[in-house]
């Protein structure tokens, strides 16, 4: 079925944020932003910007100290964040002032006449050395630069590095870069002082735990704070999460001035102080048998966070915390996890969020072993990957892996990809100068995230202290109205993913009726809507978790229908079927009655109803996973419902002279249960694919060591086009779930964090003959070019 979106967007129908104006009396807001990486606001002097014609008012930070408490963090260092800064500036780009004016030219021209006083302060970008003892403090009061700390041990670690045969360590980078949706950031922020509602409109796409956080920092009760959500989001890949500080800043503005607020943040505000995912410095050793075998892994992760640690972050450090072993079969595991605060912009989710920084070291590790070992990559992954008898495995950390066949999907990979051929032309090619190169990854896809994961964040005798967090549950409404029309509310907040399609085609199917005729209503209202914390567009959870949902609300109305028409026809409701808009008896099927009739009778004859049916046709269904559970005492925790694989192969060359790298194939096999839409989940993948293409190769949000932004525009933050898309295989291997009622896990995540790995590995192939080694990205042509000078000279010595 293609995509019922389409028609919409493609004719340019499509409602954005831009596009709304609910309220007559709209006025617009601009941001007066830091230039300083790290300083003291000294004073601000806003009275000519308001007394400038068409300015309504100004905000500054001491007017959000004294309307707001600062938002609430999920550690325990005393990190007080606000909507505005109150007395330091801790990133370059961050919101300083707010003036309102009757449009954004004139809001924008009074921020000239804003006066700010800064004291500048030394900075530190850097993830090591702002965990040095004097590195410059950004937070006086945690009186370090780390946010969170936290030691792991599963298995006898010990024990596997001693009986090692050998062991291979080393350090890898992994670069801050961000999701550059079409559509920017969006707020329309209304305050009703009558009732003390405040209404805001935003392309925040979740996760909804958030509003708890917003209404925590309003002061305000949850139900007197309602966030409407449009049908169109322009694209998010997580970053719209990071929307939620503007969110509290225009309700609060719009409060002290008495007016709606309208804020339409432009590109150059987007790259400098949107979000990002972490940059992150991994430190990696691994215990290893003669065979090839990996018994054991010691792990350092260290994230910067940016200039405060914001919600929902330290996500990004442990939304892979049950997945750490990756596609391996490795029981023993050391962690120590460290959030670390940096003068950058802070940061939060982005697609596959923690797992490109994940993989990007464990899986050249792995080619970093067999090169060790002199073994062939490929013989190394098989010896390690799980085995289908396995399933349903329980890794070291507890994550419980629901279904797959790792093996099949693998060589299925190194078939398409043609691996003996190629390594017999990367033969000749070296003998003819040319530098190929073949890469391999295998990784575990996680969707629906538990929330409990993010608790790891603290020990186990701080989450005794409080209610256990768990559960993935998420929402939906069908109804059908008295004429027979079927609408669906879900609360997934789609950012262009394909919602409205599936549920379309589950409704349809449950129901025996054509999907086309049903109705998908996709705003998220939280005074409307079926909603929980969980609700939102992340961690790919519609496949698990919304669609569930949507199907276990069918299927309430199924069993209702089922219920009417077995009065009428006299037959019990298990000898029924439906089928093309009619109750059918399965073994006679001339015995029949349409559904029309059942929906009108649930309407417009509720006294003959059967007995305990109550009137009308409206069913809400919430869907969770039994074993997405609070982490345990001893730190297990399965983060996620639904676990998926991918297995890539990736052929590259190199060119000699400029670095550049050339992809000339990729494959990909994916394994994410059963596919409810094959044609939207190609089109996922090849987005998820071109977003890791460009943490691979293009993109990073550079700052000098003193802490100013480098990359405030697309002229120096890189992003793939469709020019520079490689050649791309997609196929599939389906292992049902057994945990969804429809066997699907997620997807469309799962290429952003293989895509570094693999591609890493193919240019470290390449580069073999030079001994160059790959373990920092980007890896642009000059990134490339300096490592194979070095290496040409250290050679040459």
């Amino acid at each position: 079925m293609s995509r019922v979106e389409d028609a919409r967007l493609t004719s340019g129908q499509g409602t954005y944020i831009e596009d709304m104006n609910p309220l007559p009396n709209i006025h617009h807001a601009a941001i007066l932003r830091s230039p300083y990486p790290h300083a003291r606001i000294k004073s601000i002097r806003t009275d000519k910007a308001e007394q400038m014609p068409g300015v309504k008012g100004v905000a500054t930070g001491r007017d959000i100290a004294g309307m707001t408490q600062p938002f609430p963090v999920g550690v325990t260092a005393p990190v007080k964040y606000y909507s505005l800064a109150v007395d330091k500036v801790r990133f370059v780009g961050e919101p300083v002032a707010v003036v309102v004016a009757k449009n954004r030219y004139l809001a924008e021209d009074a921020l000239d006449l804003i006066e700010v006083e800064y004291e500048p302060l030394p900075a530190v970008v850097d993830i090591e050395k702002a965990m040095e003892p004097d590195a410059p403090l950004l937070h006086e009061d945690v009186g370090s630069n780390v946010a969170n700390h936290r030691l792991f041990d599963y298995g006898d670690v010990n024990q596997a590095f001693a009986e090692a045969d050998l062991i291979v360590k080393h350090k890898f980078h992994f670069p801050k870069y961000s999701a550059t949706p079409v559509e920017t950031y969006g707020v329309i922020a209304h305050y009703e002082a009558s009732g003390n509602h405040l209404t805001v409109w935003s392309n925040f796409h979740g996760p909804f735990t958030l509003q708890s956080v917003m209404a925590h920092a309003l002061q305000m009760p949850s139900n007197h704070f309602r966030i409407i959500i449009p049908k169109d989001v322009g694209g998010s890949y997580g970053i719209k999460s990071g929307v939620f500080p503007y969110m509290v800043l225009m309700g609060v503005v719009s409060k002290k001035l008495g007016l709606p607020v309208k804020w339409i943040e432009d590109r150059q505000e987007h790259l400098m102080a949107s979000s990002s995912g972490t940059d992150r410095v991994t430190w990696i050793e691994a215990a290893v048998r003669g065979d090839g075998t990996v018994t054991g892994l010691k792990m350092k992760m260290a994230d910067n966070v940016g200039g405060y640690i914001r919600a929902p972050e330290p996500a990004c450090l442990y939304r892979t915390h049950s997945n750490s072993t990756g596609a391996y079969r490795i029981p023993n595991l050391a962690m120590e996890t460290v959030a670390v605060m940096t003068n950058k912009c802070p940061t939060g989710l982005i697609r596959g969020y923690g797992g490109q920084q994940l993989y990007f070291p464990l899986e050249r590790m792995m080619h970093m072993i067999a090169e060790k070992l002199g073994m062939d990559p490929a013989e190394l992954i098989r010896r390690n990957l799980l085995r289908t008898e396995e399933f349903p495995y329980k890794t070291a950390t507890g994550g419980i892996y629901d279904s797959g066949d790792y093996a099949a999907a693998f060589a299925k990979a190194l078939d398409l990809v043609h691996y003996q051929q190629f390594r017999e032309r990367q033969v000749k090619a070296r003998q003819e100068g040319k530098y190929l190169g073949i890469g391999l990854a295998c990784i575990v896809e996680p969707s629906g995230s538990n929330m409990g994961y993010i608790t790891v964040a603290l020990t186990p005798e701080q989450r005794a202290k409080s209610l256990p967090k768990s559960g993935c549950a998420e929402g939906a409404t069908v109804s059908i109205d008295p004429m027979g029309g079927i609408s669906v509310r879900i609360s997934t907040t789609p950012t262009g993913q394909g919602h409205e399609t599936v549920s379309a085609q589950i409704v349809g199917d449950v129901l025996g009726v054509d999907p086309r005729s049903v109705r998908v209503v996709a705003e998220m209202d939280t005074l409307t809507s079926p909603w929980s914390v969980a609700s939102g567009s992340y961690s790919s959870r519609f496949a698990p978790i919304g669609s569930s949902a949507v199907y276990q609300a069918a299927m309430k109305v199924r069993a209702k229908l089922l219920a009417i028409a077995g009065e009428q026809l006299q037959k019990p409701p298990e000898m029924l079927d439906v089928r093309s808009g009619k109750v059918i008896v399965r073994d006679d099927p001339q015995q029949q009655i349409s559904l029309k009739r059942l929906i009108g009778s649930a309407h417009w004859n509720p006294q003959g109803l059967p007995d305990g049916l109550e009137p009308g046709i409206h069913e809400t269904s919430f869907y969770t996973i039994s074993n997405a559970l609070a982490p345990d005492e001893n730190d297990l925790v399965n983060g996620s419902a639904t676990y998926g694989f991918v297995a890539d192969a990736v052929t590259v060359e190199v060119d000699a002279e400029t670095g550049e790298v050339h992809i000339l194939d990729y494959i990909t096999v994916h394994d994410a249960g059963k596919l409810l839409n094959p044609l939207i989940v190609d089109g996922q993948i090849m987005g998820g694919l071109a977003h890791g293409l460009g943490g691979a190769l293009y993109e990073e949000l550079a700052y000098d060591r003193n802490g100013h932004f480098l990359t405030g525009s697309f002229m120096d933050y890189l992003c793939p086009t469709a020019t520079e898309i490689p050649p791309v295989t997609i196929r599939h291997h389906e292992t049902a779930s057994p945990l969804t009622p429809l066997g699907a896990k997620g997807l469309g995540e799962g290429n952003t964090m293989s895509a570094p790995a693999v591609i890493a590995n193919a240019v470290a192939d390449a580069l073999s003959p030079l001994g160059v080694m790959i373990d920092s990205l980007p890896l642009s042509p000059h990134r490339i070019w300096s490592f194979m000078q070095a290496a040409q000279t250290d050679n040459e010595v």
